[in-house]
């Protein structure tokens, strides 16, 4: 009997141990208490990659001990035990570095080819083989009300020699919310292999690139205020009233001439100038942002992050309509190996839109970025139009 006792102990408090916990952590500024968007939280076991959302925090399962790494460019790293977690809520202080370092960097090397070579560099580390579990999400909004949601968990296998090509399996995906036809077929051009591999061939440096460019734009490199290691580089439209024109901010590490971030932003032209009237079925590009972060972590250099919104009229033959796209990318996993998979199993569509659900965990809960209390009002109420 006692050997019965003893065993069921002992099971008991294996089973215990091995169940997962739920945590939160809250990051906030040390010194003006507010939370810290896009702060980095890797959980050192596992290797788990996640960010805080805009109330900053983050939501993640552990089994068992491991530490806590929190870092953001701007404030100091921290790492804590795994102990002194709670599991409803913890939260985490950062201290700003301050080192306000924002002067001018000069160079005897023209600006763009600093940029043209740091572009190059990353790149070629970009093309090594690797593999990436990401967290995809989608919110589109048709006349400025939330139309439809989808998100999925999926797995890019990059490849390629000088210019990265992927390959994409989906592990789960869902997706709220009823589209028009004419609105429906318009966004089947958004394709998820073609946003990576522009994250990872960086294309969107093209324009700005070309040596005619140094005519059109402005190229200004000074010190990051926060980071002493990272310089910001500036690159705007000199003649911004005659047409469409791109504005970028760039922040990489001067050594190791590798980007560690960049956002674009588009600016349209002055809509008096524009004297066409649009054809049907085209569309006119309103506004336009795009913020990519990624991660370099010893030799291991990859896509942490990326967000995306577009917004544009879509000329119809009775009226104009507003559309507007929100999606973001958050890399919740690296690995050099390679998964293996039947040919059956690659996801050959453009997009997760219209694939029927399938949903195995709440992934959404832990994987990577914790969606807000308004994000969260927003799905519940699409899921319930269904």
């Amino acid at each position: 009997m006692k050997r019965v006792i003893l065993l069921f102990i002992v099971f008991f408090s294996v089973n215990t141990f091995a169940q997962n916990t739920e945590y939160s952590i809250i990051v906030k500024d040390i010194e003006t208490q507010l939370p810290i968007e896009n702060a980095m939280v890797v959980i050192l076991k596992t290797k788990q990659v996640l960010l805080s959302n805009e109330d900053g925090k983050v939501t993640f399962m552990l089994t068992g001990a491991s530490n806590v790494q929190v870092s953001e460019m701007n404030y100091e790293n921290l790492t804590f035990r795994w102990a002194t977690l709670k599991e409803d809520q913890f939260v985490v202080y950062l201290q700003n570095k301050n080192n306000k370092l924002d002067e001018i960097v000069l160079s005897k090397e023209n600006p763009q080819k600093i940029l043209q070579r740091i572009v190059s560099n990353s790149i070629e580390k970009l093309t090594t083989p690797y593999r990436l579990k990401v967290y995809v999400r989608e919110f589109f909004m048709l006349d400025n009300k939330y139309s439809y949601y989808n998100d999925g968990l999926v797995n890019f296998q990059f490849s390629g020699n000088k210019k990265s090509t992927t390959t994409l399996l989906v592990e789960q995906n869902r997706s709220y919310g009823l589209l028009e036809t004419d609105v429906s077929a318009d966004l089947r051009g958004y394709n998820l292999n073609n946003i990576m591999e522009n994250y990872s061939n960086l294309n969107y440096f093209r324009p700005v690139l070309d040596s005619k460019a140094k005519k059109e734009y402005d190229y200004i490199i000074k010190g990051h205020p926060n980071n002493k290691d990272y310089y910001i580089m500036k690159i705007t439209a000199l003649d911004k009233s005659k047409k469409d024109a791109d504005s970028f901010e760039v922040i990489y590490d001067p050594v190791k001439k590798l980007i560690v971030e960049f956002s674009c932003v588009f600016t349209p032209g002055d809509p008096d100038k524009i004297e066409e009237k649009p054809a049907i079925g085209s569309k006119k590009i309103t506004r336009s942002f795009v913020k990519v972060d990624y991660r370099l972590d010893g030799s291991d250099y990859y896509l942490l992050s990326s967000n995306e919104e577009i917004a544009y009229d879509l000329t119809l033959k009775d009226r104009v309509k507003n559309i507007q796209v929100r999606n973001n990318f958050i890399t919740t996993s690296y690995n050099k190996q390679k998964f293996t998979y039947n040919e059956s199993d690659v996801f050959k569509e453009k997009t997760l839109f219209n694939k029927q659900n399938k949903i195995l965990t709440k992934y959404w809960d832990i994987s990577g970025f914790t969606a807000t209390d308004e994000e969260k009002a927003i799905i519940a109420s699409l899921d319930f139009k269904l």
